[in-house]
C-alpha cells in the first residue's frame, strides 16, 4: 500500500496498515515532524485511537470544554476518561516512530501524477495495489483524480473560513480547552505543557490574531507579557467538498476526502477512524464510503450546524444558549468528545 502524506493520519494509516500485514509506503516531501495549524487538543475518544495504534504521545491532561464571551463562562468536564493536549510536532514524531517500528518506509517526494490499472496504481514511478490519499486540505491526489466539489456557498454569511495558531510561554491556567468567542472569530485555547499554550483562531479571510485577542480582553489579561513560542501559522480555507471518497483503487483519507471546520476540534478523531476504515476496505470502496459516512456523520451534522450559527446573527446568542441549556451543551460536547 501507497500512502500519499506523512502527517498524522498518513501515519496512522501506515501503522494501520502494518498491523494489518500489509508493506507500506509513505510519500511525503517534508522530512522530520511537520508542524502546522490546527487546535492541538485530542478529545478522549481520539486519545483512545491513538492509543490503541500504539502511541502515547507527551502533553497536558484536558477534562472538558468551556465557550467563554464578554460576560460568561459555561463549562463541561467530560464524562467518560480525559483528552490531552499534545503539539501537533509531538503528536507527528510519535506516529513516525512507531510507524518506522513496524516496518513503514518513507519516500522522501511529492505526488504529482496518479496511474491507474486493474492490478495497481503507480503515483511518480512509486507502485502499489492500493494508494490512500491523505495529503490535507488541499490534496493534489484529490484534484487529479477530478474528486474535488466546488464550494458553492461556506458560512451563513457566505464567507469562507480559516484558522491562525500561535504558542505562547505561559503555565496553563487550566485544564479546560476554552473557545472564546468574539465578535467575528474565535479562538480555542489548548494547554499542551506545564509551561506552553496554543492559541488558535478561526475566522473569515484577513482575520488577524492579534487583533482577535485584543477583541477577548480576559484571554489578552492572561497572555499578557508571555512570549511567543514559534511563528503565526495559518490554514485554510477550511471548507472542502467533494464528490466521492473513492477512485478505483485510491481512497481519500482524513482532510483529503472532504471537511467542514475546525470548531468542534474533531478532525484528528475522524480522520484516524478514516484510517482504520480504509485499510478495512481496500478491495471494497462502496463498503469504504459507507464507512466513511458513518464515521464522518456526527461532525459534519453537528459542525455544520455550528458553524451556520457562528456565521450568521444568532453567533451572539451561542454562549448565551449554551449557558441556559446546559444539558444540551453538555450532550453536544459528549458526542464530539467520543
Amino acid at each position: 500500500m501507497l500512502v500519499v502524506g506523512g502527517g498524522p493520519v498518513g501515519l496512522a494509516a501506515a501503522v494501520e496498515a502494518r498491523l494489518a500485514g500489509l508493506s507500506v509506503l509513505v510519500l511525503e516531501p517534508r522530512t522530520g515532524p511537520v508542524d502546522k495549524a490546527c487546535g492541538e487538543g485530542l478529545m478522549p475518544g481520539a486519545l483512545t485511537a491513538v492509543r490503541r495504534l500504539g502511541v502515547d504521545p507527551e502533553g497536558y491532561e484536558l477534562t472538558g470544554i468551556a465557550y467563554v464571551d464578554a460576560t460568561r463562562r459555561v463549562e463541561h468536564r467530560f464524562p467518560r476518561g480525559t483528552g490531552r493536549g499534545v503539539r501537533r510536532t509531538v503528536l507527528h514524531d510519535a506516529l513516525a516512530r512507531r510507524a518506522a517500528a513496524l516496518g513503514a518506509e518513507v519516500v522522501v517526494g511529492r505526488a504529482s501524477s496518479v496511474r491507474q490499472d486493474a492490478h495497481g496504481v503507480t503515483v511518480d514511478g512509486l507502485r502499489a495495489g492500493h494508494v490512500l490519499a491523505c495529503d490535507g486540505l488541499h490534496s493534489t491526489v484529490r484534484r487529479l483524480l477530478g474528486l474535488e466539489a466546488p464550494v458553492r456557498r461556506a458560512g451563513a454569511d457566505g464567507r469562507r473560513r480559516f484558522g491562525l495558531r500561535r504558542h505562547y510561554r505561559v503555565a496553563p491556567w487550566s485544564h479546560l480547552v476554552e473557545v472564546h468567542w468574539a465578535p467575528h472569530a474565535e479562538a480555542y485555547v489548548t494547554p499542551v505543557g506545564a509551561g506552553l499554550v496554543g492559541v488558535a483562531v478561526l475566522g473569515p479571510a484577513r482575520t488577524d490574531l492579534d487583533a482577535t485577542l485584543a477583541a477577548l480582553p480576559a484571554l489578552a489579561h492572561r497572555l499578557a507579557g508571555a512570549e511567543p513560542d514559534g511563528p503565526v501559522r495559518g490554514a485554510g480555507p477550511l471548507l472542502q467538498r467533494t464528490t466521492a471518497r473513492t477512485a478505483g483503487r485510491v481512497l481519500l483519507v482524513g482532510d483529503a476526502s472532504g471537511y467542514v471546520d475546525a470548531l468542534t476540534g474533531e478532525g484528528l478523531r475522524v480522520g484516524l477512524a478514516q484510517a482504520a476504515a480504509a485499510v478495512r476496505h481496500l478491495d471494497d470502496p462502496a463498503g469504504y464510503e459507507r464507512a466513511w459516512a458513518r464515521a464522518t456523520r456526527d461532525y459534519r451534522v453537528l459542525t455544520t450546524g455550528l458553524v451556520a450559527a457562528a456565521t450568521s446573527p444568532a453567533r451572539r446568542t451561542i454562549v448565551p444558549a449554551a449557558a441556559h441549556l446546559p444539558r444540551v451543551y453538555g450532550a453536544i460536547v459528549d458526542r464530539l468528545a467520543r
